[in-house]
């Protein structure tokens, strides 16, 4: 029993950890597939949670601040559409300038408004976003499927709920909607897309917006769904792992969520391993070892050693 409990606590963790991960994957799927590198992922993440935590310190409202979030990130994927599809700019220099920016701004800004070293202050329960408790269906006790369903179903933050939904809505649009069609055309044949009548900019366009706001929950959930506040570069390359779990889940909703899943669960495992007082000397797996998997994973599939990378045929080319 102790080891099936330990268990699900080490899914339950890997749920949370994955959240953040799923929705800045999801954002980045929704931009590529139109064609439109993001790398800006992480600098993204940094802005949606500075913003979400400064807007619920000062509103008093978590909601106000998942807004804001999401504003700002969308005006920020707005920067990025109009260097890279208006000017034909290097995607990946614009999406770096966004990460260096965002890390520099948000350190900066934090400072002058709350004068607390770089952080927001601490929200109090009621100025974060609230977790969902399911009915009493079945009784609290030790029992396997009671332990299952308090902990891996019911209790978590509202956000981890959407980040699945988000999943479900996305194969669903790309599937069966013209307005997931013409996304991937906008990725994969641009030229075609051109010359039925769509005009490719504009799609790209709304492709890297939504996008965008997407990311701001990405962000949100950090600061005011998972954390408390703000704290200065807090995402620590969450969105760099986003990007890899990306393109290890193929630029498919559900591979990316599966890819999230699995590095979620990679992070509360080296989590556990450091709590149960693990050395780097003496541990059988290195902790450095579960941190980097992510990236070689990434480079595995990149490599073609882990199957064939399914890249959209466009991605990163302007359109002429």
């Amino acid at each position: 029993m102790d080891n099936t409990f330990s268990w699900i606590l080490l899914i339950d963790a890997s749920l949370r950890l994955a959240t953040p991960l799923m929705f800045a994957a999801l954002a980045g799927f929704i931009s590529e597939r139109a064609g439109v590198m993001d790398i800006g992922l992480e600098g993204k993440m940094l802005l949606g949670a500075f913003a979400a935590a400064t807007v619920a310190a000062v509103t008093g409202s978590a909601w106000q601040g998942v807004l804001a979030a999401m504003v700002i990130t969308g005006c920020f994927s707005l920067l990025h559409a109009f260097a890279c599809i208006t000017h034909k700019g290097d995607q990946v220099v614009s999406g770096l300038a966004i990460n260096l920016l965002a890390l520099a701004i948000t350190a900066l800004l934090a400072q002058r408004i709350f004068v607390q070293g770089g952080m927001t202050p601490i929200l109090a329960d009621d100025e974060r976003l609230p977790n969902l408790i399911f009915p009493n269906l079945i009784e609290h006790n030790d029992s396997v499927l009671s332990q299952i369903y308090w902990h891996l179903f019911s209790g978590h933050n509202v956000l981890v709920y959407l980040a699945f939904i988000a999943v479900l809505l996305l194969v669903y649009l790309m599937k069966y909607s013209t307005w997931g069609v013409i996304v991937m055309a906008a990725g994969d044949n641009p030229v075609a897309l051109k010359r039925a009548g769509f005009s490719v900019s504009k799609v790209r366009y709304m492709a890297v917006v939504v996008g965008g706001t997407v990311c701001g929950l990405a962000g949100a959930y950090l600061s005011i769904g998972h954390g408390a506040g703000f704290v200065e570069n807090m995402t620590v390359g969450k969105g760099f792992i986003a990007l890899a779990a990306l393109i290890f889940g193929r630029w498919h909703p559900v591979g990316v969520m599966l890819s999230c899943l699995f590095f979620g669960f990679l992070e509360a495992l080296a989590i556990r391993l450091q709590e149960s007082g693990f050395t780097d000397v003496d541990s059988v797996v290195p902790i450095q070892l579960l941190e980097v998997t992510p990236y070689v994973l990434t480079l595995c599939v990149l490599a073609g050693v882990i199957g064939k990378s399914a890249a959209p045929a466009a991605l990163g080319k302007p359109m002429r």
